[in-house]
């Protein structure tokens, strides 16, 4: 997993509420196990309609995209945090998420900060013309415009994504740890690494 520290550049001011999993990734994109091309279809349905956000010039390769409430509901498709990071994006702001959603979305190193109503708003208005920038580090949220919107965030995913760390990565930190145990599980249980013939005379 890629390291999150300062995410900026332009947002998507998408603003939908209720934007569910299948809305991002529709169901006949789940064939697949690859990561790779996804984004191709994320936001397939939205993008089919005129003027949708997806297609202004402007928004190419945008990092952030501006939510609505309830961001990522619906089923639990890991494949919906995927087809966003092919697609380019880093981080998501809205005022809630699915916690499923979240959950995937932080495991695939993609930052979900949740903010107030009226400051997602904002964010939406500067949006259409500037950039914005979120610092993990700091927990904030500012504009060209002076706006500072501070976040929460739980401290153990903050850190992860500070440093990096996917599900394996935790696990490699604790290496030492790891093959220490295996040395003493060797001299006490040795029967759990014999061969099956052993097992079986020993039985």
């Amino acid at each position: 997993m890629d390291k999150v520290t300062v995410i900026s550049g332009r947002a998507i001011p998408l603003g939908l509420k209720n934007v569910d999993t299948d809305v991002i990734i529709p169901a006949h994109w789940l064939k697949t196990v690859s990561r790779e091309g996804l984004g191709k279809g994320a936001f397939e349905t939205i993008r089919q309609a005129p003027g949708n956000p997806f297609d202004v010039e402007d928004f190419a390769g945008a990092p952030i995209l501006i939510a609505g409430d309830n961001f990522g509901c619906g089923s639990s498709r890991e494949h919906a945090a995927w087809a966003m990071l092919d697609m380019g994006l880093r981080a998501v702001i809205a005022p809630s998420f699915s916690d499923i959603f979240a959950g995937n979305a932080f495991k695939n190193g993609i930052l979900a900060v949740e903010l107030p109503q009226e400051q997602v708003d904002r964010l939406l208005e500067v949006a259409k013309t500037d950039a914005i920038t979120l610092d993990l580090e700091n927990q904030v949220v500012t504009t060209p415009y002076q706006d500072r919107f501070a976040f929460d965030i739980d401290p153990f995913r903050k850190h992860c994504m500070l440093e990096g760390l996917d599900e394996i990565g935790l696990t490699l930190k604790r290496d030492e740890a790891i093959e220490a145990h295996e040395k003493t599980r060797a001299g006490s249980l040795p029967w759990l690494d014999a061969p099956q013939s052993y097992r079986r005379d020993a039985a």
